[in-house]
C-alpha cells in the first residue's frame, strides 16, 4: 500500500543520494591530483617528514593524516591528500547515522548527509588538507556517540565520546567548544543532567585527556610554544567592526547559501521547541552556538578564518535537513524552505564546480589577483626546477627562504629535495635535525620574494651576497609572482631563526 510506496520511495531517495556523494568524492580525487599544493598544504608536508606529539601551529593529527596518505601515493599532490579527501567518507556516515538515530526518518538523514557534502568546509575544505579535515570526522563522531548515548541511555558510550573528543582535540585546540557543547547540553536538558552525577562522563573526559596526553607533553618538554603561540588570538588589543561584516557572509559562503538558510531555520525552530526530541533540538544547537558565537565575539578585534567553524558542521547540515523534513512550515517560510531545498542541490553544485575548475585550468584570467592562484603553488612545477638548476650551477648543497611559503613550496617542487631552510622563525622547525654547520661553509642560494629593502637585509647577513636571477611564477603566461635568487656565503651571525617565539608574538602586539 501506501506506506510501502514510501518506504520504497525513501529507498530509491537514499541509493542515489549515496551515489551522488561518492561522485563527488571521486571528484574530489581527481582535483586533489591535479591541484598544486596550497603554501599551507606544502608547509604541513614538510612537517609530516617529522612525527612527532605536537607542532608550533597545530595538535598533530594533520601529519598523521598527510603521513599515511604519502605512504600509500607517494609524495605527490594525491599523495598528501589522499586521506584527507577520504576521510569525508566516515564523517559522512557518521552525520547520517545520527540524524537517522535522532530522528528517525530516512530521507532527513540522507538529506543531511548530502547537505554536508555540499559544503564548501567538506567539497573544497578536504581537498585542500589542514588540520580541519581530521577535525570535521573527529566531531561529527562526537555527534555520532551522543545520539547513540540518547538512544541507548548506556553509559559506555562516554567512553567513545571521550575518544571522539581527544581526537578532535589533537586535531586542532577549538575540539574544546565539542567539550563546552557537551557540558551545555548536559545542563539543559534534565533528563539529561543525571549523567553528571555518575562516573561515565568523567571517565568519558579522563579518556579524551589521555588521548590528548601527547600535545601536552610535547608543549611541556618545547616550552608551550605550540600554546604560547595560539594564545596570541585570545587577547583583544582593540575593538573594530571591520571582521564582523566579513564573518557572517564567509560562513553563508562555506555552507552555501540554500544550505547556510535551512541550517539556520533548522536551529531557530529547534529553539522555539520544533523538531524532535528535547535532547536532540537541544544537542545540535549546542553543537553549534558555542563555538558560534564565541567567534562573532572573536571577530570584533580580529579576523575570523571562515574554516575556524568546521566543528559546527555536522550539527549545522543536520539542523537544515530537520528544516526540510522535519518542520511542518507555513505561509513564507514554506515557501522559503522549499525554495531553498530546491537550490541546494544545484547551487551547492555550481560553486563547487566554480571553485575546482578555476583552481586545476584557471579559466578566469585573474592573475596576479587570482586568490586560487596565490594560495595555490600554481606554477611551481615548473619553477621548481628552474631553483633546482640555479642551486646545482653555483655548486649550493642547499636553499635558504625568506618565509615559510617558500620553504614549503621548495620543499616539495624541487626535483632534488635538496635542504631547504627558513631564514627566520626557527621556532617554526622545532622537531626536525639542527642543520649541519657544514652546510655553511659554501656558497648557498638564497630566494626570497621582491621585496623592499631585501638587498639590505641579505647582506648585512652575509659577507658575500650577489643577485644571480629573477624568476617569476605564472598561470597562463600571466606572472603570479616574482622572487629574486641570491648567492650568499659566509653568514655574519647565526644564519637561521633569528627571532623567538616571543619576539615574534611581541612584534604582532597593537601598540
Amino acid at each position: 500500500g501506501l506506506k510501502t510506496a514510501k518506504t520504497e520511495d525513501a529507498g530509491r531517495y537514499r541509493t542515489l543520494v549515496a551515489c551522488g556523494i561518492v561522485v563527488l568524492v571521486l571528484a574530489r580525487l581527481a582535483v586533489s591530483a591535479a591541484t598544486p599544493l596550497a603554501f599551507d598544504e606544502a608547509y604541513y608536508w614538510r612537517l609530516s617528514q617529522h612525527l612527532a606529539g605536537g607542532y608550533l601551529d597545530h595538535p598533530p593529527m594533520f601529519a598523521v593524516v598527510i603521513r599515511l596518505g604519502t605512504l600509500i601515493a607517494g609524495n605527490t599532490q594525491l599523495g598528501v591528500r589522499l586521506v584527507s579527501v577520504l576521510l569525508a567518507l566516515p564523517a559522512t556516515w557518521a552525520v547520517w547515522r545520527t540524524a537517522a538515530i535522532l530522528f528517525r526518518d530516512d530521507r532527513l538523514a540522507a538529506t543531511a548527509a548530502l547537505f554536508f557534502n555540499l559544503t564548501l568546509i567538506v567539497a573544497a575544505g578536504t581537498v585542500i588538507v589542514t588540520p580541519d579535515s581530521p577535525l570535521l570526522v573527529s566531531s561529527a563522531f562526537v555527534l555520532l556517540f551522543l545520539a547513540k548515548l540518547i538512544d541507548s541511555n548506556a553509559g559506555i558510550w562516554w567512553l567513545a565520546v571521550g575518544t571522539a573528543a581527544g581526537a578532535a582535540l589533537l586535531s586542532k585546540y577549538t575540539a574544546v567548544f565539542l567539550g563546552v557543547g557537551i557540558l551545555a547540553w548536559l545542563l539543559i536538558v534534565p533528563e539529561q543532567r543525571r549523567w553528571l552525577f555518575t562516573p561515565w562522563p568523567w571517565l568519558g573526559g579522563l579518556v579524551a585527556l589521555a588521548v590528548f596526553a601527547p600535545v601536552l607533553m610535547w608543549n611541556a618538554s618545547h616550552d608551550w610554544a605550540s600554546f604560547l603561540f595560539q594564545s596570541g588570538r585570545l587577547v583583544a588589543q582593540r575593538f573594530t567592526l571591520r571582521y564582523l561584516g566579513e564573518y557572517l557572509p564567509g560562513q553563508i559562503g562555506l555552507a552555501t547559501p540554500s544550505v547556510f538558510i535551512l541550517g539556520v531555520m533548522g536551529l531557530a525552530a529547534s529553539l522555539s521547541g520544533r523538531g524532535g526530541t528535547r535532547s536532540a533540538r537541544v544537542l545540535l544547537g549546542a553543537m553549534v552556538w558555542p563555538l558560534v558565537l564565541y567567534l562573532a565575539w572573536h571577530s570584533l578585534h580580529q579576523r575570523v578564518e571562515g574554516n575556524w567553524t568546521t566543528p559546527v558542521f555536522p550539527a549545522f547540515s543536520i539542523a537544515a535537513a530537520v528544516a526540510v523534513h522535519g518542520i511542518e512550515w507555513q505561509g513564507r517560510w514554506k515557501e522559503l524552505a522549499g525554495r531553498a531545498n530546491t537550490l541546494a542541490v544545484p547551487i551547492g553544485l555550481a560553486m563547487i564546480a566554480c571553485i575546482e575548475v578555476q583552481a586545476v585550468f584557471g579559466v578566469i584570467p585573474w592573475g596576479a589577483a587570482d586568490p586560487t592562484a596565490r594560495m595555490l603553488g600554481v606554477g611551481w612545477r615548473q619553477l621548481g626546477p628552474q631553483i633546482d638548476a640555479l642551486r646545482q650551477e653555483i655548486g649550493a648543497p642547499a636553499v635558504l627562504a625568506e618565509n615559510y611559503r617558500l620553504t614549503g613550496w621548495m620543499s616539495f617542487y624541487l626535483p632534488s629535495h635538496a635542504p631547504v631552510m627558513q631564514v627566520t622563525e626557527g621556532f617554526r622547525w622545532l622537531n626536525e635535525p639542527v642543520p649541519s654547520a657544514e652546510l655553511f661553509k659554501g656558497p648557498l642560494l638564497y630566494v626570497t620574494p621582491v621585496i623592499e629593502n631585501e638587498a639590505l637585509f641579505i647582506r648585512k647577513n652575509y659577507k658575500v651576497a650577489e643577485m644571480i636571477a629573477s624568476v617569476v611564477r605564472r598561470r597562463n603566461g600571466v606572472t603570479i609572482d616574482r622572487y629574486n635568487v641570491y648567492r650568499v656565503s659566509e653568514p655574519t651571525g647565526d644564519p637561521l631563526g633569528h627571532e623567538t617565539l616571543r619576539e615574534m608574538l611581541d612584534s604582532r602586539k597593537v601598540p
